[in-house]
C-alpha cells in the first residue's frame, strides 16, 4: 500500500523542501524595510498613473461593475478552457456527433456574450 502513496509522498516532500527553501532565501537575502521613511519610500507611497492610491483607505470598495466583469471573464473563460477536451476527442472521433455538440456549444457560448453584450455589461461605467 505504501508503493502506491509513495510518488505522492515525494512529490509533497519536494514541494515542501522547495517551497520552505524559497522562502528562508526570501528572508535571509530579500529587501528589509527602512527603519524610517527615506523619499524613494514616500514617492513609491504616491499614487501611480490610474490615480488610485498604493495604500488604499479602510472604505475604498470597488464599484459593482469591476466585480461584473470580472465575473463574466471567469464564466467565459472557463468555457472557453471546455474547448479543448473536445479539441482532443474530436481527433480521435470520427463521428459527425461530435462536431453537431461542438458547434452547439460555440453557438450558444456566442449568443450568451451576444446578449450580454447588448445588455450593456460590459460597458465600464
Amino acid at each position: 500500500m505504501l508503493k502506491t502513496y509513495f510518488p505522492i509522498l515525494v512529490f509533497a516532500f519536494l514541494g515542501l523542501t522547495v517551497g520552505g527553501v524559497f522562502a528562508m532565501l526570501n528572508h535571509l537575502i530579500g529587501p528589509k524595510k527602512p527603519a524610517r521613511p527615506t523619499s524613494a519610500s514616500r514617492r513609491q507611497a504616491e499614487p501611480y498613473e490610474s490615480g488610485i492610491p498604493v495604500e488604499p483607505m479602510k472604505n475604498f470598495r470597488f464599484g459593482v461593475s469591476f466585480y461584473l466583469l470580472a465575473m463574466l471573464f471567469i464564466l467565459f473563460d472557463i468555457e472557453v478552457v471546455f474547448l479543448y477536451p473536445v479539441g482532443v476527442i474530436m481527433r480521435g472521433a470520427s463521428s459527425v456527433f461530435v462536431l453537431g455538440e461542438l458547434v452547439t456549444f460555440v453557438v450558444l457560448l456566442m449568443l450568451a456574450f451576444v446578449y450580454v453584450w447588448r445588455k450593456g455589461a460590459l460597458d465600464w461605467k
